[in-house]
């Protein structure tokens, strides 16, 4: 199976061959590339092909880990026509495609997602960059990937943890864009999860591709991602995995929906219920409410002060709210002390 976006391929199942007439550098990290790496090796034609692995986790997101991957492209003697390979779930991606962004002005590089969030969503659109001490993905491009390869097979070494972790991405856009969808998901079995992971990828691809650069309908795949972003930064990225925050971030902007008469008591529920089947966290405890607004002030769709909600107007509907009054964003907010 293939989804064809404008400037490149998604292709499910087995990695194909990969060919190359330059050198070629794969990003990884070490779990990977003990697991896997023996497998993807093979598979690449290519004049050189050299390895760097950087530490798993959001809070390895940063600019010494882009430094790490320059510096082996410059060791290696890489150039314009060498080829950046992600390696690995959503850290490795964005920080990959990011690293080949600035390489040399731009190289070519390739998504292997090996994560279930990673092939349903960041791997998917171009968006890449890294954190700082002021909030998550604040450093950035738009860099679209010369392919991407959705192998379901390295999900069966991903912990319970993890796999559940990217269903609330796959949530995220059914809430938003399809409610016959998250009835699929509310009732999900395993036989159903290729069906289910081709359908979030569609959603995407079709989202992005009628809005590259996120100035309309792609900022939905936003929804709950401005709390989320905060709950990261505020535990140290250490506490949750990007998924679990989505979840919480969720469950927030759903409260603030219900406020708003955006959605019933018991869409709002029937939203917490299906995270909760997938064992996502829908509680969190603010630790400073102070802090944690500023972050939410600094996320980048904030614009003259006013922060772009992304909420659920029933579920499979979604709208973009930028009045909301600082004291309603505060009582919403103080739910969660």
């Amino acid at each position: 199976m293939k989804i064809t976006l404008p400037s490149y391929t998604i292709t499910f199942g087995n990695i194909p061959t990969i060919k190359h007439d330059g050198k070629v550098l794969i990003v990884t990290n070490p779990k990977i590339s003990g697991i896997y790496l023996k497998e993807l090796l093979p598979k690449i034609q290519a004049k050189e092909i050299y390895c760097v692995t950087i530490q798993d986790g959001e809070k390895y997101k940063d600019i010494k880990s882009v430094e790490t991957i320059l510096e082996s492209a410059f060791n290696h003697k890489l150039d314009r026509n060498s080829l950046f390979i992600a390696f690995g779930g959503g850290v490795v991606g964005d920080i990959t495609g990011f690293s080949a962004g600035i390489f040399h002005r731009g190289v070519p590089f390739i998504q292997i997602p090996t994560t279930l969030l990673s092939q349903v969503d960041s791997s998917v659109g171009g968006k890449v960059g890294i954190n700082n001490q002021f909030g998550k993905n604040l450093i950035g491009l738009f860099n679209q990937p010369q392919a991407v390869y959705i192998d379901t097979s390295f999900l069966k070494t991903l912990n319970n943890r993890e796999f559940n972790a990217g269903f609330a991405e796959i949530i995220k856009m059914a809430v938003c864009f399809d409610y016959n969808f998250f009835k699929k998901i509310s009732n999900y079995t395993q036989d159903s999860l290729e069906e289910i992971i081709y359908k979030a990828v569609s959603i995407k691809s079709e989202v992005v591709t009628k809005d590259e650069k996120e100035q309309g309908i792609r900022a939905a795949l936003n929804y709950g991602h401005t709390f989320a972003h905060a709950i990261e930064c505020e535990s140290g990225y250490e506490e949750f995995l990007h998924g679990e925050a989505v979840s919480i971030g969720m469950v927030m902007a759903n409260s603030l929906a219900y406020k708003l008469n955006l959605i019933t008591n018991e869409e709002l529920d029937e939203i917490t219920k299906t995270l909760e089947r997938f064992n996502l966290p829908t509680k969190y405890k603010i630790k400073n409410l102070r802090r944690f607004i500023e972050l939410l002030y600094m996320d980048k769709k904030t614009k003259n002060n006013k922060i772009k909600f992304v909420l659920p107007n029933k579920i499979g509907n979604f709208i973009f709210k930028t009045s909301v009054e600082y004291e309603l964003i505060e009582t919403t907010l103080r739910e969660f002390q």
